[in-house]
């Protein structure tokens, strides 16, 4: 049997939860395959549209306390994990499978010092005017940022992840054949400060987070399965090629000429990078959709030391 990590991207879940219940059957569809051989599974999802749907929730209601950004991050895994476990059970019933299922909720350990805090980046939440912007900051001390013309977000740091606090409990789990789903979003950002373990306002790139999860539970694959079929070089250009197959040698030639943008398919081939470096195992970047097909390299970019 072998071991396997999916990343699953936040914005292939919907926009609500009705939406997100009936996307997440073909995700469970996807998946079933690898359960059906009885493979280790764990399952990391996104989750920016759906934590930023939560804060907003909290900050826009004159009625409620404002909700600190960890628990809210803690909210998400716990909902979003139920639809996940309650969509691959359903499929398991099924098909008269019987296999356990856990949603871990999980603490990521970020470093305090991590450059990321001294310059937040990761947009969450509404568009709201430069009027309603300025008063978010000076009422909540929120860093916001102008959005490619289309309004003022909030920007929150994203830190790098540096270790798993429940990794002991996930490969527990494991070794019973439990299916994981675990460091949804990322994970919980946490830091040491005082011997204890304290929440921060941040978002962990859930692809990174994948790739320390892959890490630390001995993965012998990790999938990042989003909404294209593969890699690209040139993208957008008449000189534009697939990759489907790719040295991390020749992924360092394609970094020094930008071929990827920051905020698409840059944190994907980064956090695959440090995955193959840390273990010498590949990863794949694929189409959710072809996820049976990449779970056999038949489909998507595989990335190979």
């Amino acid at each position: 049997m072998s071991r396997y990590v999916i990343s699953l991207g936040g914005n292939a879940l919907g926009n609500n939860a009705e939406e997100q219940k009936k996307l997440l059957k073909y995700v469970a569809l996807a998946i079933y395959p690898l359960i059906e051989m009885n493979h280790d599974i764990v399952i990391v999802h996104g989750n920016g549209p759906q934590v930023g749907m939560i804060n907003l929730a909290f900050s826009e209601s004159s009625s409620t306390p404002m909700m600190p950004f960890a628990e809210c991050g803690a909210m998400s895994q716990g909902y979003i994990g139920f639809h996940i476990q309650n969509a691959i059970q359903n499929i398991m019933l099924e098909r008269h499978i019987k296999r356990p299922i856990s949603t871990v909720v999980t603490q990521v350990l970020v470093d305090e010092k991590d450059p990321a805090f001294q310059h937040p980046s990761k947009p969450i939440g509404a568009f709201y005017s430069r009027e309603y912007a300025t008063e978010l900051e000076e009422k909540y001390g929120y860093t916001m940022f102008e959005d490619a013309g289309r309004g003022y977000r909030r920007v929150i740091a994203s830190p790098k992840p540096v270790d798993i606090i429940e990794k002991e409990s996930i490969l527990s789990l494991l070794n019973d054949k439990h299916i994981v789903i675990a460091a949804g979003g990322g994970g919980i950002p946490v830091i040491i400060k005082d011997g204890g373990l304290i929440g921060v306002d941040a978002v962990i790139d859930k692809d990174h987070a994948s790739a320390k999860m892959a890490e630390i539970i001995g993965a012998d694959e990790l999938f990042i399965l989003t909404a294209v079929e593969n890699v690209f070089i040139n993208y957008n250009t008449p000189e534009q090629k697939a990759l489907t197959s790719v040295t991390l040698k020749e992924l360092d030639e394609y970094l020094m000429h930008d071929h990827f943008k920051k905020g698409s398919m840059l944190p994907k081939i980064e956090a695959c990078m440090n995955f193959v470096r840390a273990t010498n195992k590949p990863a794949v970047i694929a189409q959710l959709e072809k996820a049976v097909e990449a779970f056999k390299q038949k489909s998507g970019t595989i990335i190979h030391p």
